[in-house]
């Protein structure tokens, strides 16, 4: 039968259990607040392309590249998710960061350990305080188990696990902006090999018409129409081209393994097929830099890194508070004589305890002092991210711009060289001109054709770039998810 407690006990109990449940909501870390960073109004470069949206990291990026209606690009992108080391490496970075986060929040249960010891024991014959009945060598049996809880009064194991938790979600979006960062990379290879597969053919065609044109130079200076001079101009235009083409070559080799490494396969056994065909600039939708440049992993990772170090403040703090842990034992001990699981044999304890460092020689300040600076380091490399993020945006849409009037201007240039080349080279043919006006003409062609295709490449790569620098690649979909967002102002989700 059970006594009932009387009034003033039940009051005080109730006052300890109520003072508890109080001190295990409490935390020590400062109220977190998003580092405030400047953002603009509109994006300098484009107008009306700002649309202000919330948050949105996790939202699919999807096979982005597909906007470039490449196939072979599509292929080495999904050959790149599989088989490259470096995402390999990453992926485990993230496995990593997961498991530590499961670490601490085992640090929120108590521990429970089963133990069994099982020793014969023979004692020495000079231990201090030895009685003289007790036995030289005697058998110790013992079975239990033994219970051990921390009471979070404070707030540190829980701020540790929100630390380890924001950790995690950081190493996530690291993977997620590795995977990103290497897709682009690979999307910037493939255009750089591209282009060079059309330079190499305008090298090709232009080598053919030199070589025509060598031929030409040797059949009139062997009429006595021309003089040798004609002829070596001809041979040094002809070797310079075939110069050029090696070098471009050489180039497209370089891109062709880098392709390899990304991909995890040996530069020696990788072949990428020369395709001269080009690539279309995809269109760039309203709305998307603004709105999809919050879907950044970097900018996610940065500010749940600040999350984290806001944490580790109260981790600090708690430090100056008393620690209260509630410990037990059960179990049985005997001699090594009849049965061990026997009431006799049992034996138990229980109870709190309790500590509070006294003097640590100014050791818990400077950890706090420590947790503050890294939160402000952290506040800062977000912000710094944050600017990183528009400025690249701004680069991008500017050599978008620039780049496709250059390219028009370019291409009027090629073509006007073109024809003033077939007006030198029919003028030629009737002795009205000299061959260096044929081979100043034929050498503005080539240099005017390439440029052409540099440029486009350089737009093609600044595409990407965009791409990469809004955090991915859209649809109509996603846009009018991010639209609906609201106009939260620029964070990362948790």
């Amino acid at each position: 039968m059970t006594r009932a407690l009387p009034p003033r006990a039940v009051r005080r109990s109730l006052l300890a259990a109520g003072l508890l449940a109080a001190l295990a909501g409490c935390s020590l870390a400062p109220t977190y607040r998003v580092p405030e960073t400047v953002v603009p109004a509109a994006y300098k470069e484009v107008d009306k392309m700002w649309v202000q949206a919330a948050p949105a990291d996790a939202q699919p990026r999807g096979d982005w590249w597909s906007a470039y209606g490449d196939r072979t690009l599509g292929e080495l992108e999904t050959r790149l998710d599989q088989h490259s080391p470096t995402l390999a490496a990453a992926l485990a970075r993230y496995d990593m960061a997961t498991a530590y986060a499961g670490q601490l929040r085992a640090g929120l249960f108590p521990s429970l350990d089963l133990g069994a010891n099982p020793q014969r024991i023979r004692q020495s014959n000079n231990k201090p305080l030895r009685g003289a009945n007790q036995p030289d060598e005697y058998t110790s049996n013992t079975a239990g188990l033994a219970l051990d809880y921390e009471l979070d009064l404070w707030g540190r194991i829980r701020n540790q696990v929100k630390a380890g938790n924001a950790q995690a979600a950081a190493s996530a979006a690291d993977l997620a902006s590795a995977k990103l960062s290497l897709e682009a990379e690979l999307a910037d290879l493939y255009i750089q090999a591209r282009g060079l597969d059309i330079q190499a053919r305008i090298l090709t065609d232009s080598i053919g018409v030199y070589r025509q044109g060598l031929q030409l130079t040797k059949d009139r200076f062997a009429g006595g129409i021309t003089s040798m001079l004609d002829v070596t101009r001809a041979q040094a235009q002809l070797s310079d081209a075939q110069a050029q083409a090696s070098d471009v070559a050489a180039q497209r080799a370089l891109a062709e393994h880098a392709i390899a490494s990304l991909v995890g396969e040996p530069a020696s056994s990788f072949s990428l097929p020369a395709d001269a065909t080009p690539l279309t600039v995809p269109a760039i939708p309203l709305g998307i830099p603004s709105t999809l440049l919050q879907r950044r992993p970097d900018i996610a990772a940065a500010e749940r890194r600040t999350f984290a170090a806001n944490a580790q403040i109260g981790v600090a703090r708690a430090a100056f508070f008393p620690s209260l842990s509630l410990s037990g034992q059960y179990g049985w001990q005997n001699m090594g004589g009849g049965s061990l699981l026997t009431a006799g044999n049992r034996f138990w304890a229980v109870g709190p305890l309790a500590a509070l460092n006294l003097f640590d020689g100014g050791l818990r300040r400077a950890q706090v002092r420590e947790a503050r600076a890294a939160f402000d380091e952290a506040s800062a490399q977000y912000r710094s991210t944050v600017l990183g993020a528009f400025q690249q945006v701004e680069d991008n849409l500017s050599l978008l711009k620039n780049l496709g009037q250059e390219a028009e201007q370019e291409q009027a240039a090629a073509d006007a060289a073109t024809q003033s080349q077939t007006i030198a080279t029919n003028r030629y043919r009737e002795g009205a001109v000299s061959y260096l006006d044929v081979v100043t003409a034929q050498t503005v062609v080539l240099d005017a054709q390439r440029m052409t295709e540099a440029v486009r490449t350089r737009r093609l790569q600044a595409s990407v770039d965009l791409i990469r620098a809004v955090g991915g690649g859209w649809s109509t979909a996603a846009l009018a998810q991010a639209a609906a967002g609201g106009h939260a102002p620029m964070t990362a989700a948790r």
